[in-house]
């Protein structure tokens, strides 16, 4: 069974849980409510300041994605993927004097814990293509929809661990929250980061090219002008780190509670998309204890609707300030994954690792989901954590304990099957 401090903090959890959720319900019948921009964080909320210096071995940056709406990342880079893949042809890539085609200089190779040195990152064309190329996983927070955000403090530290052990660059999605925005903004707003990352991979191999194509002595042909106007403007849109160090190739999707459902649409948008979504290919996606419910309620929920921190009365509500109000319903696709007509067939499913907790009374119907996968042939193993409860490895208490280091370390197991690449100097 769950400590007894867990218990107490599940109580007064739950208690200030249902007192915001009744007054977003209240105020969500106001007009003034609705927020086209959206917001992707509360004013409760504690967040943690983005920081450039790999203090901790990693590095972090805020970008703002989408002018219309409030849609931004945070980016997770991991101090291994300064590491050249040829560290005796590396002179001169990370010169410290060095200026990079973004306008600014790159920094050292290495900033040591404390450095005052900020890494900015440096231009893919000056490489000389030793930069080391890291998978990048997209990652959905938790919070019932209506909470939560890609820069909380306890969401920092989720993904600076799981940056560091899966060896990957991780971007944490701030979505658009509910009310102000309703489905299926948040998961639109999830395919959305997903089409950006493929288009910075674009904009980096275009300004790439450009820069190869200036003549010795920096001269640039009249054929050329045009192009160069055009590589300019590419490089003022490039986000160096994801420029240097990304392989949208290699990309994992993984999601904490409703942020699970929202990964889960995700795969099956880029499933739909196909090639179009090049260079950025979907290779698996991790389910931690997903948001599903149902109108046909399964053994746990039954057993255990009144369940810790978050107990079934409560997430009925959360999908009720998420889900527009004439399309509400418990077998609505973006809440009950095993509706039918749900597409895409399941067969052309990535792999998919779902963690589920035992005190959980969301779990039955997550493994079911994954029976379901595994039934036509996708990779789907269940890990259940026992005495564990929902969100037991990312809730800001729990962030410490054996069980959430543990969860952290079997998900960089599982994972890197995906993204090894072996063979290689630099496989895992």
């Amino acid at each position: 069974m769950p400590s007894v401090g867990v218990k107490l903090y599940s109580v007064f959890f739950k208690f200030l849980l249902k007192h915001r959720l009744q007054n977003r319900i209240q105020s969500s019948g106001d007009e003034s409510s609705s927020d086209p921009f959206g917001v992707t964080t509360r004013p409760e909320e504690s967040v943690a300041a983005p920081n450039p210096l790999f203090t901790d071995g990693v590095a972090t940056k805020d970008i703002h994605i989408d002018p219309l709406t409030s849609l931004s990342v945070r980016i997770f880079l991991p101090e291994s993927a300064l590491k050249p893949l040829e560290p005796s042809t590396s002179a001169g890539v990370y010169s410290e004097s060095r200026r990079s085609s973004y306008g600014f200089n790159t920094g050292s190779s290495s900033p040591e814990a404390g450095s005052s040195d900020v890494y900015r990152g440096y231009s893919p064309s000056s490489s000389g293509g030793n930069s080391r190329k890291l998978p990048v996983m997209l990652q959905f927070h938790g919070g019932g929809w209506v909470s939560g955000s890609n820069d909380s403090v306890a969401n920092d530290f989720f993904c600076r661990r799981m940056a560091k052990h899966c060896d990957i660059i991780v971007l944490a999605v701030g979505y658009r929250l509910a009310p102000e925005n309703r489905y299926p903004a948040a998961y639109e707003d999830g395919f959305k980061v997903l089409k950006w990352l493929g288009k910075q991979a674009n904009l980096a191999e275009c300004n790439k090219s450009m820069g190869n194509s200036r003549r010795p002595g920096g001269e640039v042909k009249k054929s050329e002008v045009n192009k160069h106007i055009v590589d300019a403007f590419g490089a003022s849109l490039v986000e160096p780190w994801l420029a240097t160090h990304a392989d949208p190739s290699r990309c994992v999707l993984l999601g904490v509670s409703c942020g699970a459902n929202i990964a889960d649409y995700v795969a099956r948008k880029a499933i739909e998309a196909g090639q179009n979504l090049d260079p950025v290919k979907v290779v698996a996606q991790v389910l931690m204890y997903p948001f599903f419910i149902g109108s046909v309620p399964t053994q746990s929920e039954i057993k255990q609707a009144n369940s810790y921190f978050y107990d079934k009365p409560m997430c009925i509500l959360a999908w009720k300030l998420f889900l527009p109000e004439e399309e509400f319903s418990l077998d609505h696709p973006a809440a009950n994954p095993l509706v039918p007509g749900r597409g895409p067939p399941l067969k052309f499913m990535p792999p998919t690792l779902t963690i589920v907790a035992e005190h959980d009374w969301m779990r039955d119907r997550a493994i079911a989901y994954s029976e379901e996968l595994r039934k036509v042939n996708v990779d789907a193993p269940v890990l259940e954590y026992k005495d564990a409860v929902h969100e037991f490895a990312t809730l800001d208490m729990l962030l410490r304990t054996p069980q959430a280091q543990a969860c952290a370390e079997d998900i960089a197991i599982w994972a890197k099957k995906y993204i090894s690449l072996r063979g290689h100097e630099f496989s895992y």
